[in-house]
């Protein structure tokens, strides 16, 4: 079994980012947006704008109180979509429940939207043109190519079909000439759906989902799955047992999140290469 490293990989990307901006002497910048006072919110922050000062990206945050009303924010989304200064914006979910987080996200110019969740770039994936891809999609992605494991031809499936991973994962696997079956909680006979995986990729988030019994010998196992059990953290799949009998298999944490923050800076880049276009 071989641990699919993600905080090397994470660490090796940003070094490349930090080299390449400092060379061509590329100024950007990234505005995150938080209402409210989530405190896991403010941990993705502060791993983001630590990742900004890494590489030489200006982080500019929102810190925004609880009872900011949706009009409100959606005049601040629009200040930064004609602010020529600021490269990437980001609106940090959750937002308080008296906000539509799609409504106001929506706004973001799609050359701003380094999520890669806006319309325009969710279109560009389905159209197999892409360009800024949701950036667990592209962590997950880029730990495959890392390791060299061949996605044409193989039986993927996703196990999840939220809009953050499992569509747009689907989707960008599907232009990589995989064969992609997605389960879900409506699935009959879980088990026998993830037996026939060469890649299991689990994004629930719901704690040793997977186990042993239902991955196949010699599968790739992706766990993209984040949940906290007695104060730790930990990802769908049974480590200890599934990591017995697959081939390869992300750990959580040190796998597909800080890859996730990588993306977000190589996708600050590439909207800065889409603001001069």
């Amino acid at each position: 079994m071989i641990l699919m490293d993600g905080k090397s990989l994470r660490n090796k990307i940003l070094e490349e980012i930090k080299i390449k901006i400092a060379k061509d002497r590329i100024k950007t910048s990234l505005a995150i947006i938080l209402v409210g006072d989530n405190e896991a919110s403010k941990i993705y922050i502060r791993n983001k704008v630590k990742a900004c000062e890494e590489v030489g990206i200006i982080p500019v945050t929102y810190l925004l109180p609880e009872e900011t009303t949706e009009e409100e924010l959606c005049v601040l989304i629009e200040k930064l979509n004609n602010d020529g200064t600021i490269t990437g914006i980001i609106l940090q979910s959750p937002v308080p429940k008296h906000i539509n987080f799609d409504k106001c996200s929506s706004l973001i110019k799609s050359y701003k939207d380094v999520d890669g969740f806006v319309m325009a770039n969710t279109y560009n994936l389905y159209l197999n043109d892409e360009k800024l891809v949701p950036c667990t999609v592209k962590a997950v992605i880029k730990l495959l190519e890392e390791y060299n494991i061949a996605l044409e031809g193989a039986n993927v499936v996703i196990v999840g079909r939220g809009n953050i991973v499992g569509k747009p994962l689907s989707l960008a696997l599907l232009n990589r000439n995989a064969t992609v079956t997605i389960a879900h909680s409506k699935s009959k006979n879980l088990k026998d759906i993830t037996k026939t995986a060469d890649i299991l990729i689990s994004a629930v988030g719901k704690p040793k989902l997977i186990t042993n019994e239902m991955v196949k010998d010699n599968a790739v196992v992706i766990d993209v799955g984040i949940s906290r059990v007695d104060g730790k953290v930990v990802g769908d799949i049974d480590f200890e047992s599934v990591s017995k009998k697959c081939s390869y298999i992300t750990p959580v944490p040190g796998g597909v999140g800080p890859m996730t923050v990588a993306m977000i800076m190589e996708n600050v880049l590439i909207a800065n290469e889409m603001r001069e276009k």
